[in-house]
């Protein structure tokens, strides 16, 4: 179910009305919640890292199908706040799973429910109009057992905080099962009207946040440890490159990645300029494949001092 859907002929009657809404995943760091989006969606948009709070932006992926168009709101994930930064990004969670048509918690099939998984269920919980699905993923990597355990597990965490999960769907994103079950699923719970979306889109996040969005991916490949949140990039302009023949376009893209103290900036060019080079090669690479077009990177670091806590820089930033 890729991005290209074929539109039936709008004079045949059709049988049901077409649906148009909002859903978001939630879940624990890790619990396969970008991966199902681009399973959904059919590329590439969530930025999938391995590390809470990756995707600050909200990223949305759109699926469209002949019957309905789901937007996936992608929330950034739910914590105890330590910073200014981490207030905003709670009230935006709760914000949003207000707002949204259906809420799908993903909770991986191959780790028992912990104490992080009760936390999210019990936020749930206090939501109470919109309907909640239980998606349990990465089904690839358990028996048959396990799963059902895990199922029974699941129901009863609903149970136990008083409300009903409008399903339980076990899915593996990536070997493709059930993905499309799941759409299914939530299409129903979507509310009847149009496409909200152009046939084409896939994501309204402009461009240049889903690009700064994956330069910031690349560079915190291999630092995590070092710098866990103190990155923030800033796409400053992208513009075509003059004089180039119609069939041979490249786009300038000059972009900042800004840390929070000096120090930081011999981490992230590497001895040599040898990590800077790699990142800008990695992320190249990223871009092209999203806007399919050559690109010429122009990365810079910059310093910020204490970004993460200042109201100005934050604004500036994007946040």
């Amino acid at each position: 179910m890729g991005a290209m859907s074929v539109r039936s002929k709008s004079s045949e009657p059709s049988e049901a009305p077409h649906r148009a809404g909002f859903a978001c995943f939630v879940g624990r760091p890790n619990a396969g919640k970008s991966t199902l989006t681009n399973a959904l969606v059919g590329q590439k948009v969530a930025i999938t890292a391995n590390q809470p709070q990756t995707t600050r932006h909200t990223v949305r992926g759109i699926v469209h199908r002949d019957d309905a168009q789901l937007i996936l709101v992608d929330t950034p994930g739910l914590h105890k706040p330590r910073t200014l930064l981490g207030e905003r990004l709670n009230d935006v969670v709760r914000t949003t799973w207000a707002e949204v048509d259906v809420i799908g918690f993903c909770l991986p099939a191959n780790e028992k429910l912990g104490p992080g998984d009760r936390f999210i269920a019990k936020e749930l919980a206090s939501i109470k109009k919109t309907p909640k699905i239980a998606i349990v993923t990465k089904t690839d990597l358990v028996d048959g057992k396990t799963l059902a355990e895990q199922l029974i597990a699941i129901d009863q965490l609903g149970k136990e905080l008083g409300f009903e999960w409008a399903e339980i769907v076990p899915v593996s994103a990536v070997g493709d099962k059930q993905v499309g079950l799941l759409a299914d699923l939530i299409v129903p719970l979507l509310p009847e009207g149009p496409a909200l979306y152009p046939e084409g889109d896939l994501t309204d996040e402009p461009e240049q946040v889903m690009i700064a969005e994956l330069i910031r991916e690349a560079a915190l490949e291999g630092v995590r440890d070092e710098l866990p949140h103190s990155i923030a990039v800033v796409v400053e302009e992208m513009l075509p490159r003059e004089d180039r023949p119609a069939d041979k376009p490249l786009l300038d893209i000059h972009a900042f990645v800004y840390i929070e103290r000096p120090s930081q900036k011999g981490i992230i060019i590497g001895p040599k300029g040898k990590r800077l080079k790699e990142v800008g090669i990695k992320s190249r690479k990223h871009i092209e494949a999203l806007l399919g077009t050559p690109v010429f990177l122009d990365l810079h670091v910059k310093v910020a001092k204490d970004w993460q806590r200042d109201p100005r820089q934050l604004r500036k930033l994007g946040f």
